[in-house]
């Protein structure tokens, strides 16, 4: 078997990366897709990292003691904890795709430490519903 020679700032193809790799860029949709910069996976790592804290802030503290007190709030924190929810796991899915798209090192691990929380909000959100309901 022959070896490939590639320079180490040629791009990786699809062909060349290991079966787990190219799963998860079908899964996440980033094949074909524009390249992204590590800052950029940063970023969006940050930002799911504030919406998460958000969340837990107004799930945990605003909605079911401060509304309560000024009198609002009756009935409407399932459905404001499903729609922050729902926007967790987004922004969550958004920055995994950047770190793929960025082919950034920490890209597996970050992908399980963010599907994890997402798989945990999302049986938030769907407990959410049902109580809504």
């Amino acid at each position: 078997m022959a070896a490939m020679s590639v320079a180490a700032d040629a791009p990786v193809t699809f062909a060349e990366r290991p079966a787990a790799d190219q799963f998860m860029r079908r899964l996440l949709r980033v094949d074909g897709a524009a390249p992204a910069t590590a800052g950029e996976a940063r970023k969006a790592f940050q930002t799911s990292v504030v919406v998460a804290g958000v969340r837990c802030l107004l799930t945990y503290i605003v909605l079911p003691f401060v509304l309560p007190v000024i009198g609002l709030a009756a009935g409407v924190t399932p459905i404001v904890g499903a729609v922050i929810g729902a926007i967790a796991v987004a922004c969550i899915v958004s920055s995994m795709r950047r770190f793929w798209r960025a082919d950034h090192r920490a890209r597996w691990g970050y992908t399980a430490f963010g599907g994890a929380i997402a798989l945990f909000l999302i049986g938030l959100v769907i407990r959410d519903i049902v109580v809504a309901l």
